[in-house]
């Protein structure tokens, strides 16, 4: 039995499909090991960790550079790139807006999100399922470097969720047929320093699931991030530098009859209180594609259109 969130390197998986290498056999053994460790993580967690994601550090450095100063800039211009009337699906999104699931009181933070780029006739764009991105135009490196950051680990998470789909009896493309053109988003977060007066129960991130199928967290740069664990117990998610930490969301148990589950998590205001220099993080938030039916495996439940699953959770925790 697993007693903390599993590490694996995602080139034990990927190593393997060169059937001419040189350590071909060890490389079989290795990606069957993969497969196995990361589906008992999430059956277990809903969470592992993982390394040889392939995602360049500088990247990630420059990432975060823009991130703390996009939240510098004056409440007045953030405020221009809001877009409630998207569910607040792209832009800026202000202090204290989004609340988790039956928790009225705001979560501690403020973000900014960013999706695919779609063209201006392409119908997704057209019917608003993917909304257009808001760019700040005072910050002109922001666009090219969160896109790339967007499609890094768009491609990095659908190479998981090959695995992923391997484990669960399906072929290696299952996933990747329901998140073409999927509505995902790379939402950047700024956790302001703390004051010593806070509203009663406000944290940083209430106790919530994830609304997707996977979710791909970068390290962020501070401590926080919690777990449920089954037994009812907060854990501290600890993983080494350079990973991803990875979770399922609410898509992902439903489509697999709660096999993968949708792990409460959390994040924690600093121990002691008071300020700490702020804390940003960067997840990426794989969705399926707006008209995929996510029908569960176990053949014991209806299945639900992509659409009307996301726009409930996002009336559900007050962004729409």
């Amino acid at each position: 039995m697993l007693d903390r969130v599993p590490v694996v390197d995602l080139r034990d998986f990927l190593d393997a499909r060169n059937p001419d290498a040189p350590d071909a056999p060890d490389a079989q053994a290795r990606r069957a090991a993969f497969i196995a460790v990361l589906g008992e993580g999430l059956e277990r967690f809903g969470f592992v960790a993982v390394t040889g994601h392939g995602i360049a550090p500088e990247l990630l450095a420059q990432a975060y550079q823009l991130a703390e100063q996009t939240f510098a800039l004056p409440e007045s211009v953030k405020r221009q790139y809001e877009t409630p009337h998207d569910g607040r699906q792209r832009g800026f999104t202000s202090f204290g807006v989004e609340h988790a699931k039956d928790h009225p009181i705001g979560d501690l933070k403020e973000f900014w999100h960013v999706g695919r780029e779609l063209g201006a006739e392409h119908a997704l764009h057209l019917s608003g399922d993917v909304p257009p991105n808001q760019f700040p135009k005072e910050l002109p490196a922001f666009q090219d470097t969160f896109l790339g950051l967007f499609n890094a680990l768009e491609g990095f998470a659908n190479q998981l969720l090959s695995a992923v789909g391997v484990y669960l009896g399906k072929d290696e493309a299952f996933f990747s047929r329901l998140t073409h053109d999927g509505n995902s988003v790379l939402r950047i977060i700024h956790y302001p320093s703390l004051g010593e007066q806070l509203p009663e129960g406000a944290i940083r991130a209430a106790a919530h699931e994830d609304i997707n199928l996977l979710t791909v967290l970068p390290v962020s740069t501070k401590p926080g991030l919690e777990l449920l664990t089954r037994d009812g117990e907060w854990m501290a998610v600890e993983v080494p530098p350079d990973t991803m930490v990875c979770d399922t969301g609410d898509m992902m148990q439903l489509l697999t009859g709660r096999r993968l589950p949708a792990t409460t998590h959390r994040v924690v205001n600093p121990r002691g209180g008071g300020q700490d220099g702020a804390r940003l993080s960067m997840p990426f938030f794989l969705h399926p594609h707006p008209d995929a039916m996510l029908t569960p495996m176990s053949g014991d439940a209806a299945a639900v259109r992509t659409r009307d699953f996301f726009h409930q959770r996002l009336r559900e925790i007050g962004v729409e």
